[in-house]
């Protein structure tokens, strides 16, 4: 049979180099419901924590953080993120904007810095749990093992699971405080909304310090979702509805709570502590609120947790797969595709850490992250000066100077928390200290590592030969 030019044509057109197209190695499965409360995870999982900055700053100061420090912190963050993410769509997230801005050191600071510091936090929810859940001392060790253990299969089962496992846990954990804000609409007296409790020249100078340090722990971590780009369908539209909609809910997720309680209730500074709010709800609402606001909380912590163990072990996929972790972290679980090694590593970490003072822990976490932000606002910019021309599907409005200006004002709060947490606690600088110098080992390691042959690890020249020999066999 004769062929037409035209079928000629489509034939010609259909036979491409393998090695310039490679085959995908998944079908994503990641959409924006799903997406949206995992984010909600990375950054906040509900107002659970929130009671330290009442605690340090008085009712109104409150307010005004949770009102104003999106603004100045978390939308610069989500901008970057959702920039970046849609440009850069693949796994690995800030690792790989390090990477392309300033080169592979850079890059594997980044992802070193960002994945001890995403551990690091995710010791501290079992602990947590343990104490919502009032576990008697003796028996803390093995309740956090099981917590940690039963939660990390649950992350083995895939992120699609997971992802439609967070939105039923947003579901439950943020239902009570909708509630608990229209039982409390008629009993606000709105003049306790305007109180700077405790008179601000009595507040103790450490007292200031807790109260950014808790903003920043509860309103961080935005571009963690970047280490799931590969997985998310149509990520460079998704991306930024996504951000933006968990934005919303994490500041209404804050601000009602706080609206209800210090509008209905007198007010008690030094009762603001974690737990309050589920005394608060049984007040308001009587004894079923109360427990259920238990349950929520504990219910917060699993998605957390959930959250950050996913943006973790994706993190180390996309590590491996630019070469600066054994190749080993790259393989996935044949039964549910996941990154078993990075969901293995990244518990064991969370588990050994489990037991530290919690402050200090999160303490350690913030200022890891924080030097992993300051080199993101520089990627970020360095970025837009290096690729002009780069295709960009969002893009944050302005030129250079104003986006310089934009990451200042954040760049300078993260400098003053972490200045202030290592000055106020030593024992969090020596840890941070040793971390950050393990990280810059960690990269001359691989590095002689890969050059000796001790250890198998993925290179062009490895991924260019896997790329012909499945081209080979296919055509055998």
């Amino acid at each position: 049979m004769v062929k037409s030019k035209e079928e000629i044509e489509l034939c010609e057109v259909k036979v491409e180099s393998p090695i310039s197209v490679p085959k995908p190695f998944v079908k994503k499965k990641l959409t924006l419901v799903p997406l949206i409360f995992l984010i909600f995870f990375e950054v906040s999982g509900g107002p659970f924590g929130e009671e330290n900055s009442v605690k340090a700053a008085g009712p109104l100061f409150a307010l005004l953080g949770f009102t104003i420090f999106p603004f100045i912190w978390s939308t610069p963050e989500a901008l970057i993120t959702a920039e970046l993410a849609t440009a850069y769509p693949g796994n690995g997230g800030y690792v790989i904007w390090a990477s392309e801005a300033f080169g592979p050191f850079w890059g594997s600071m980044m992802g070193s810095l960002k994945f001890l510091s995403g551990s690091i936090n995710n010791a501290a929810y079992p602990s947590m749990m343990t104490q919502y859940l009032s576990v008697p001392t003796r028996f803390n060790t093995l309740v956090i093992c099981g917590i940690t253990v039963l939660l990390s299969f649950v992350n083995y089962l895939g992120l699609a699971i997971v992802g439609w496992f967070a939105v039923a846990l947003a579901v439950v954990a943020l239902m009570p405080f909708v509630i608990m804000f229209c039982i409390a609409i008629p009993k606000i007296k709105w003049r306790r909304i305007l109180s700077l409790g405790k008179n601000v020249h009595k507040i103790r100078m450490n007292d200031w310090p807790t109260f950014f340090n808790s903003l920043f722990w509860n309103l961080n971590f935005w571009d963690n979702a970047s280490t799931l780009a590969g997985e998310v369908e149509n990520p460079q539209k998704i991306f930024p509805k996504a951000l933006f909609s968990a934005g919303i809910i994490t500041c209404l997720g804050y601000l009602i709570p706080l609206i209800a309680i210090i509008g209905a209730l007198p007010l008690d500074q030094d009762a603001w502590e974690v737990g309050y709010l589920a005394t608060a709800g049984g007040t308001i609402g009587g004894p079923w609120l109360k427990y259920w606001i238990k349950i929520g909380s504990v219910l917060s912590s699993v998605g957390l947790f959930e959250a950050q163990l996913s943006s973790s072990s994706f993190q180390t996929e996309g590590m491996a797969n630019l070469g600066f972790i054994p190749a080993l972290f790259a393989k996935r679980a044949k039964w549910f595709n996941t990154p078993w090694a990075g969901i293995l590593l990244s518990s064991l970490i969370s588990f050994g850490l489990s037991f530290l003072d919690f402050n200090n822990i999160i303490a350690a976490a913030n200022i890891l992250y924080g030097l992993g932000m300051l080199l993101e606002f520089s990627a970020f910019i360095r970025l837009r000066y290096k690729y002009p021309d780069l295709a960009r599907p969002y893009k944050v409005p302005g030129g250079i100077p104003c986006l310089c200006i934009m990451c200042l004002i954040p760049a300078g709060f993260v400098a003053y928390v972490m200045t202030t947490m290592v000055i106020t606690k030593l024992v969090v600088f020596y840890i941070t200290a040793g971390l950050t110098v393990f990280a810059v080992g960690n990269y001359f390691v691989m590095n002689l590592c890969k050059s000796k042959g001790y250890i198998q690890f993925i290179t062009k020249d490895n991924d260019k030969q896997a790329v012909e020999k499945e081209s080979t066999e296919g055509q055998s």
